[in-house]
């Protein structure tokens, strides 16, 4: 996977890069922007009521705080907030997040577009000690018009569950990366994702998770939705590595495509070099239910309100599966909103 510096022009991926074959950066960044202005954002975000630490990156810059370290089971959620608040300018923040073994951390991370035409990279580095737990809830709400990277190296220890959910509106550009280097061993990941896109907005949802011992379970599952001249992209790849035996490994994509003009590119891959295991993936794109709204339509429900309720129906499975309660009705009214 290309690493995309924002100082240097010539890391921008084209389509020529498989990775990037559905997302092509350079069509859209041929230049180095300028960079962001240092700027202060009022406590908030999309789970402020939820209560616990906010830690704040503004433009690029870290609010008061380096690294986020938790070493023990604090049931209170740390909110991280990543904010850009100037038009056309640029950057890159890089964060590590660290859990440490035996400990448990809930990180409610939103993606919040206060501008226009901006450009954001984001680099996380996140380590899951042995035994530990990391749930982490991502809502990308990004400018319709900027260009907005995320990526997220993750490494897990023995025995650690590292659950994930990745809600993503689109941008002009928008990528969310997560690679996932599982050791086997008892570890177990749940990594999934729903988008939700209209107007001539792009998500582009890419993940690999690497298998490199024995035992390892990873469950996955993306569903989509886009309307409008949307383009929805999701890059799923397992490795199993040779040895890694007894891994049970699952993806599945599904989608729905609600215009003439919308489009989604979808790529499930397993690659497998280990013989005892068990893994699966399956990929469906189609429209709405042409029999169950007409169903609906006979009683009495107008034909608006009908496509916004099987919409919700067919995406709501994904926002179920978020273990924090408070984290899945902010989820929930989200979807809500924008049906």
């Amino acid at each position: 996977m290309t690493l995309v510096d924002l100082r240097d022009p010539s890391s921008f991926p084209t389509r020529r890069v498989e990775a990037w074959k559905y997302t092509d950066l350079r069509r859209f960044l041929r230049e180095t922007p300028p960079a962001s202005a240092e700027a202060t954002v009022a406590p908030g975000g999309p789970f402020a009521a939820l209560g616990g630490q906010e830690r704040a990156v503004v433009n690029g810059r870290l609010q008061g705080f380096t690294d986020i370290v938790a070493d023990g089971d604090d049931p209170a959620p740390v909110r991280l907030r990543f904010v850009s608040t100037e038009a056309g300018a640029g950057h890159q923040p890089r964060l590590k997040i660290e859990v440490a073994a035996g400990g448990a951390l809930t990180l409610l991370e939103s993606h919040e577009g206060r501008a226009a035409g901006y450009v954001s990279n984001v680099a996380l580095d996140i380590r899951v000690g042995a035994g530990a737990r990391l749930t982490r809830v991502i809502l990308a709400d990004e400018a319709d018009d900027a260009i907005a990277l995320s990526r997220a190296e993750v490494s897990l220890g023995a025995g650690a569950v590292f659950n994930q959910t990745l809600i993503a509106t689109g941008a002009k550009l928008q990528r969310l990366e997560t690679h996932v280097s599982h050791p086997g061993q008892g570890a177990a990941v749940r990594m999934d994702g729903l988008y939700l896109l209209s107007g001539a907005r792009h998500a582009d949802l890419t993940s690999v998770v690497a298998h490199q011992g024995r035992g390892g379970v990873t469950s996955q599952l993306t569903k989509g939705v886009v309307r409008d001249t949307a383009r929805g992209v999701f890059q799923g790849r397992i490795v199993v590595a040779r040895g890694a035996d007894d891994t049970d490994a699952r993806m599945g994509h599904h989608a729905l495509i609600l215009s003439d003009r919308g489009e989604i590119d979808a790529k499930p891959e397993l690659v497998i070099y280990a013989d005892e295991v068990s893994c699966a993936h399956g990929n469906t794109v189609g429209a709405l239910d042409e029999s169950a709204l007409f169903y609906m339509q006979q009683r009495g429900i107008p034909a608006e309100e009908a496509r916004a309720l099987l919409t919700q129906a067919f995406l709501i499975e994904v926002v179920d599966r978020i273990g924090h309660e408070g984290a899945r009705d902010v989820a929930r009214d989200w979807l809500e909103a924008r049906l």
